[in-house]
C-alpha cells in the first residue's frame, strides 16, 4: 500500500538539501519503527518518492513524499510516531492512503503556491502591485532562461496560473514540475525590470505554500487530495 505524507519545512532546516532531506526521512522512518517497504536485489533501499525539490533558503508548509508500507496502523499514529522523531523545523501534518493505480508525487505536480518577501534592508523601491498590474496586462512575457548550453526564451504568462499582491507581499501559483517548471525569482525579476532594476542575491524570502495536482476538471488541487484519510 502506498501512503502520501505532507510535511512542513521552516526555521534553520531550509538550508539543508533535497538530498539531505531524503536521508533524513530514511533514518526517520526506522527511529519511528514506520513498516515501510524495501526494493529487491542487492542493494535493499526504502522505497519512496518525494515531490518538487524545495530550493534551499526557503521555507514550505507544502512538501510531500510517497512511500510503500507493508502494513499501516492509522495516519493519526503515523503522523505521531514520525512528529514524535523529527527535528525542529519540519512537521508532518497529513497522512494519505493513496488509491490503486494513483501516480507517485513526482509525476503529479503541476505548480506550486509562493509568497515572496522583500528581505529587511533589501527593499529597492520597486511598487509591486503596480508591477503586478503591469504583467497582467501583457500579452506576453518573455524571459530568457540560460540552460548549460544554451538560452531558452520563455513565455511567463503561460506558467503563471495567479499573481497578485497581498500584505507587502507577492504570492503567486506558478508552474512546477518536470515539463515546465518556474521559479519564484524569475517573476520577481521580471517585475524588478519593468522599472530598471535588477534583484540581488537574499534580496527575497520565499515561502512555499502548497503543491498541486491537476484535478480531472483542469483546476489545481494540494497533492494531498489525490489520497483518502484513513
Amino acid at each position: 500500500m502506498r501512503l502520501r505524507i505532507k510535511f512542513t519545512k521552516n526555521g534553520c532546516l531550509k538550508f539543508i538539501g533535497h538530498l539531505d532531506v531524503m536521508r533524513y526521512f530514511q533514518k526517520a522512518m526506522r527511529r519511528a519503527k514506520i513498516d515501510i517497504a524495501y526494493s529487491a536485489g542487492f542493494s535493499p533501499h526504502q522505497i519512496m518518492s518525494f515531490a518538487a525539490p524545495l530550493g534551499v533558503g526557503m521555507t514550505s508548509d507544502g512538501e510531500y513524499f510517497d512511500m510503500e508500507a507493508n502494513s499501516v496502523t492509522s495516519a493519526e499514529d503515523i503522523k505521531i510516531r514520525l512528529n514524535a522523531v523529527m527535528a525542529e523545523g519540519i512537521v508532518v501534518t497529513d497522512v494519505r492512503l493513496l488509491p490503486e493505480g494513483a501516480k507517485n508525487a513526482m509525476a503529479s505536480v503541476s505548480a506550486a503556491g509562493y509568497t515572496v518577501r522583500i528581505r529587511t534592508g533589501h527593499d529597492q523601491d520597486v511598487p509591486l502591485a503596480e508591477a503586478v498590474a503591469r504583467f497582467h496586462s501583457s500579452e506576453r512575457v518573455p524571459y530568457v532562461k540560460q540552460t548549460q548550453k544554451s538560452e531558452l526564451t520563455l513565455d511567463l504568462k503561460e506558467g503563471v496560473h495567479a499573481l497578485s499582491v497581498e500584505n507587502d507581499a507577492v504570492s503567486m501559483v506558478i508552474d512546477t514540475g518536470s515539463s515546465s517548471n518556474l521559479k519564484p525569482a524569475m517573476i520577481m525579476e521580471t517585475l524588478y525590470s519593468y522599472y530598471g532594476k535588477q534583484p540581488e542575491d537574499f534580496d527575497f524570502v520565499i515561502h512555499r505554500k502548497e503543491t498541486y495536482g491537476r484535478a480531472e476538471d483542469g483546476s489545481f488541487v494540494p497533492l494531498s487530495e489525490a489520497g483518502e484519510v484513513f
